[in-house]
């Protein structure tokens, strides 16, 4: 079997469901215009005509993006992605040669942006978002075979789980258009995160998109197939331009939308040239936020009725079939998803209850290195500390069971430490007021049997002294 890992995030039916109309006859517009969409524009004769048809997303020019790296395990596997080698899926030059290799699909020809630029700390200094405490699923697709697709998964639909270059990290790559649907993500509470690394590449048409769904549903299995939201969110994007739009339903009615969002993350000057990125959803209560890698996309004061159950989340993909027996195909991937109970007051942990657990503070694989989008966590922490100057904290590191202990030990040991450096170096606390240690593996907080609990067991305490 052709091993891939590519996810599609498109809306199946999402032209009707959008209202933008009927489309005549898309395969045959995408065959006149899909020879080579590589350095080069769609006549805007056919742009013009595919715009009335969606008028949701309006086009513009493209851009650059940034890339974005993976979730990681405490694995000591002696890597350092501080070049965002293993977690944007390429080579460790960021350059990809045609073909299939042994390990995967290629995803791209020639010099990929997925990859080729890591974030700093410091391009997340107005990052705000800070992922749940208690994570309630987290799939990397560890467990399942390349070629095979995913269990906890539910699809109308084709896909299959794909390797990138070499690369160990694990995509689900869906295929054909379709809804895909993590049956994990059910009975959100009022309070959660959502949080997943999406890869696309747009090579067939400028008719394609990607989207995802919060719903309220009666059976979500039954809601699959439906592109129709009576009571939700919808989602959607069309990948290197970047045009982006959302609409709010409620009782089958648009109660909010917006047809004009511009993401630079989801843009790229060469379009078979694939995008990483990762997307963080926030509810609390009646509010939505969303953000791609450092950037707030999203935020909506009323996109969640409060009195519904939102209990579907799925991904669909639409017009991305054109592309079959080309060189390059679209692509649509997703991977790390991560599903959690929403982050407790900080300042009452750590100041009332004496100790705070996060787990919103993550590193690269088997390394120190903070991710950037810790810097949401990061920053609330040092609030509560400048806001009690007279409080001194020890700074525990914490790691999963995999790789070796005596490593792992060492490791958490450095993490703890890392985290101090930050705190000092980056918020101005004063280093004296904390003290450093590691656990390693030796106490989790639950069993290392699954994905989600070796997540929940990677983590950093704060104990107030």
């Amino acid at each position: 079997m052709k091993k891939r890992t590519y996810f599609i995030l498109i809306g199946g039916c999402l032209f009707a469901h959008l209202s933008f109309g009927q489309i005549i006859d898309p395969k045959q517009t995408a065959k006149q215009k899909s020879t080579d969409r590589v350095n080069s524009r769609i006549d805007q004769g056919i742009d013009k005509g595919l715009d009335k048809v969606e008028g949701l997303f309006k086009k513009k020019e493209k851009k650059p993006k940034n890339g974005k790296k993976d979730e990681n395990s405490d694995e000591n596997t002696n890597e350092d992605n501080s070049n965002g080698n293993n977690s944007n899926g390429n080579n460790s030059n960021g350059n990809n040669s045609n073909g299939n290799n042994s390990n995967g699909k290629n995803s791209g020809n020639g010099n990929s942006s997925a990859g080729n630029q890591t974030p700093s700390f410091k391009t997340y200094s107005k990052f705000d978002f800070v992922p749940g405490e208690k994570v309630i699923a987290f799939d990397d697709f560890a467990t399942t075979s390349v070629g095979d697709f995913p269990l906890g998964w539910n699809t109308n639909s084709t896909a299959e789980i794909v390797t990138i270059d070499g690369d160990s990290k694990k995509w689900l790559f869906m295929s054909r258009d379709g809804f895909f649907q993590p049956e994990y993500v059910k009975d959100m509470p009022e309070n959660f995160t959502l949080e997943f690394d999406v890869l696309t590449r747009y090579a067939s048409n400028n008719i394609l998109k990607y989207s995802f769904y919060l719903s309220a549903v009666e059976n979500p299995r039954k809601d699959l197939s439906n592109a129709y939201i009576k009571n939700g969110i919808y989602f959607g994007w069309r990948p290197c331009a970047g045009e982006s739009g959302y609409i709010v339903y409620a009782n089958s009615e648009e109660v909010s939308q917006n047809a004009g969002l511009s993401i630079a993350q989801f843009e790229s000057q060469t379009c078979s040239v694939p995008i990483v990125a990762k997307v963080s959803i926030w509810r609390q209560k009646t509010r939505l936020r969303m953000y791609v890698n450092e950037t707030k996309v999203l935020d909506i004061p009323q996109a969640f009725d409060a009195k519904l159950k939102y209990n579907a989340f799925k991904f669909g993909s639409a017009q991305m079939n054109f592309s079959n027996g080309r060189q390059n195909d679209d692509e649509f991937m997703v991977s790390n998803i991560r599903y959690a109970v929403g982050a407790p007051d900080m300042r009452s942990k750590l100041i009332t209850d004496g100790k705070l657990v996060t787990r919103g503070i993550t590193f690269d694989v088997g390394s120190d290195k903070i991710k950037p989008e810790s810097f949401g966590v990061l920053k609330e922490i040092a609030q509560v500390l400048s806001e009690n100057p007279t409080v001194k904290v020890k700074i525990i590191g914490h790691t999963d069971s995999d790789g070796n202990a005596a490593s792992n030990l060492e490791l958490s040991k450095k993490r703890a430490a890392a985290v101090s450096k930050a705190l000092t170096s980056d918020f101005k606390i004063d280093a004296l007021r904390m003290q450093t240690d590691g656990k390693g593996a030796a106490e989790p907080s639950e069993p290392n049997a699954t994905p989600q609990g070796k997540a929940n067991n990677r983590r950093v305490e704060f104990v107030k002294l």
